[in-house]
Parts: C-alpha cells; structure tokens; sequence
C-alpha cells in the first residue's frame, strides 16, 4: 500500500508533558507507588457555581449550535474582562472563542502563516508552539532565554533574530515552564522592537491569574494602541478557574485575524461546545474568590518546597512569580547519578524513585525539569524527598 500518512504530520513531536503523564499513570495501574509532578491542570474541581451554570443550561435546551467563535453573551464577558483587568477595549468581532487555548494558537497559526514564514520562539517554551507552527507550514525560530535573564528575552535578541521572512514572535508571560514574568518596562522594549521589524505579538497570558509574592501582570497589548494593534492575546479558563478539561479558550486582537480564525473553525470545529461556553460564561460573570483561593493553595505550596528543591544536591532553581511549575537546572545533578543527559535521569527517576518528571528538552531546555506543584502539598513534598534520596543513593 502507498503512503498514506502525509509529511506535516510525520515530522511531529508527540508531547512530552502528554506522554510522561500517560506512562506514569501506566505504572500507577500496574501497582507502582509513583508520584506524578507533570500535570499541567489545577488539582481543584471546577466551582461548583460553573457546573451549576452548565447543567441548567442544559436542563434548559442549551444544546444546539451556536456561532463558530462563540456566544454573543460569552464574547460580550470576555471583551467586559478585558476592560476590568487590562483596560483594553475590543469589540465583539475582535474576540474568538475556540476549544481550548490550544485550539485557538492552531487556527491563529493556520490563518497567518505560509510557507517557509518564520515565527519567533523564545526558550524556554511550551511544548506545542514549535509543533503548531510547523504544522502551518511555518518555521521556527528559536531564540534562547537565558537562565542569567530569568529565562526571559530581549528586545535585542528579537531584533537580531527577526528577519525578512519572521512574521511572528510568541510571548509567554507568566511563562509554562519556567514561571517568569516579563515586567512593564521589558514588555514596552520588547513591544517597540516588534513594532520595528513589523511582527505580530502572540502573547500567551492563560497563567495571568497565578501570580506570587506581589509579582504584576501586564498585558503587551495594554501598553500602547500602537501596541495593541500588534500584538493577539490568547487566554482561557483553563488555569484561572480550573477548567482545563472544559476546552474553552480565546483570542483578542485585529478583526481580520479574528474573521480569518473564525472562518478556519467554521470548516473544523465549528463552535466551542455549548455547555462549556455557559459554564465559561458563569466563571467570568460570577464569583472570583474559587480563583483566588486556588491561587494563595499553589503560593502556599511554593513558599513550602521552594527551599527543598534548592537542597537537593545538582539541583539549580530560579523562583517562579507565576503558574504552578519549578523548572530547576539539574544537569549536575544528572552527572552526578551518571547519567549523559537530563532525559536518561528523568527516565530513571520514574522508574526507580517512581516520580513522574517532565525533562526539559521538551520546551527547547534540555538541562531542566518541569515540576508541577499542582497537586497536594504531601505528595509533592513526598515526590521531592524520594529526587533527593535518590541522588544522594544513585552519587555514591
């Protein structure tokens, strides 16, 4: 039989966080005390507020069809959410609801890229932008946030990297995997140099409500209107209101991307379910406090294993201002247990000590580790005894 599977789909890199996620949870089902630190998602349910908004919005016959980029009344909270936490107007027609932030990053990257466009890539990244871009004919371009800058870029290294064919750069702030934010002043330089070479600012803010120890998140496109015209915000309720499994995602920015993604999901998706687009009605429009009261759990969490991280021996670690992940350098760690790599040692921390990591080749960093503190203050604490015994045992 000829080959069926086209190229585009050939060249992908399956997820690394999906991948160590599921085998962790294949070793668990065979009788394996392991510990999983990979999880991307709040351990809290949804609010019990959304849920009830969902189910009465089914009891009531909201079951239909509705526009491909969402419901009026969702657009109209979501477009309302902007001008309460960032000052931003946008009208109705600048706002696209799709199935799942990363549902929104595919149809963004379908409607603006051609062949052979470049879209720039700051390391560390999350997992799927190279892949999505890819996956649109597009070329990566990656540039390298260094661990002496927090992991962040500059405004200089866009500038140099940006060429005649770089259409994009991807700002991800607070950042999945590092937990960095970039500040107001890193954001206007950075925003002048992307006005300069002519490039469309994709900023990633799904983690803006996860802020610690008095950090601020400031939105690019809240700068300046110059800015704003420049830059397409994605977000969700994913993070901020424990919804991931929902797939409610958006975008803000110009109508003529907005109309081009809309029209791209009209022919895939068509709408976002409709449950779920009433239940990310009711976490916008009904009470914050469940976002807070998950915020301070994860701040809690960081302000207890901060420290313990630090101590284990080869372990490097920079202290995240947002999210609900550590990314510590352990390439010395990964010496000291023998090991070439960081993902030989991830491999056989799972299978020795029977803790899920995710390495951090797969975010473009190959000398770190994702650890999510997105699960309970005892099993995370648990999880960081057995890395350090496990050094300690595997150095002698």
């Amino acid at each position: 039989m000829r080959e069926l599977l086209a190229d585009r789909v050939k060249s992908l890199t399956p997820s690394t966080t999906l991948a160590i996620t599921a085998k962790a949870k294949e070793l668990r089902a065979a009788g394996k005390d392991v510990i999983g630190l990979g999880a991307g998602e709040p351990d809290f349910n949804t609010p019990d507020h959304i849920i009830e908004a969902a189910y009465q919005s089914m009891k009531s016959g909201e079951t239909k069809y509705t526009p491909a980029a969402g419901t009026v009344a969702l657009k109209q909270a979501i477009a309302d959410k902007f001008k309460r936490d960032q000052h931003i107007t946008y009208e109705l027609s600048e706002v696209f609801v799709g199935s799942g932030a990363k549902h929104v990053l595919y149809c963004l990257f379908q409607a603006i890229l051609n062949d052979g466009d470049e879209v720039i890539i700051p390391t560390p990244y999350w997992v799927s932008y190279p892949e999505q871009v890819k996956l649109a004919g597009g070329t990566p371009k990656i540039v390298e946030g260094k661990e002496e800058n927090q992991y962040k870029v500059t405004a200089e290294q866009i500038i140099e990297a940006a060429g005649p064919n770089t259409k994009a750069v991807i700002l991800n702030s607070p950042s999945n995997p590092t937990g960095m934010v970039y500040t107001k002043e890193e954001l206007e330089a950075i925003g002048a140099a992307c006005i300069e070479k002519d490039l469309l600012i994709v900023s990633d803010e799904i983690y803006e409500k996860l802020l610690y120890d008095g950090a601020k998140h400031t939105s690019i496109a809240e700068i300046s209107p110059a800015l704003k015209d420049q830059t397409l915000i994605i977000n969700g309720v994913s993070k901020s209101h424990s919804m991931t499994g929902w797939r409610i995602g958006y975008a803000a920015g110009r109508q003529d991307l907005i109309k081009a993604m809309t029209n791209l999901a009209s022919h895939s998706t068509s709408n976002p379910t409709t449950t779920a687009q009433f239940g990310a009605l009711a976490a916008y429009e009904g009470p914050q406090n469940a976002v807070e009261e998950m915020r301070t759990a994860f701040e809690s969490r960081l302000n207890k294993v901060y420290d313990q991280v630090n101590q284990i021996p080869g372990f490097r670690c920079i202290k995240p201002q947002g999210a609900f992940y550590l990314f510590p350098n352990v390439k010395e760690a990964a010496v000291l247990c023998g090991f070439d790599s960081v993902d030989e040692f991830a491999k056989d921390l799972l299978s020795e000590a029977n803790v899920a990591v995710i390495p951090g080749s797969g975010f473009g960093s190959p000398d770190n580790i994702r650890l999510s503190y997105a699960t309970d203050l005892n099993s995370l604490e648990t999880a960081l005894n057995r890395i350090n015994d496990y050094v300690e045992n595997k150095r002698r």
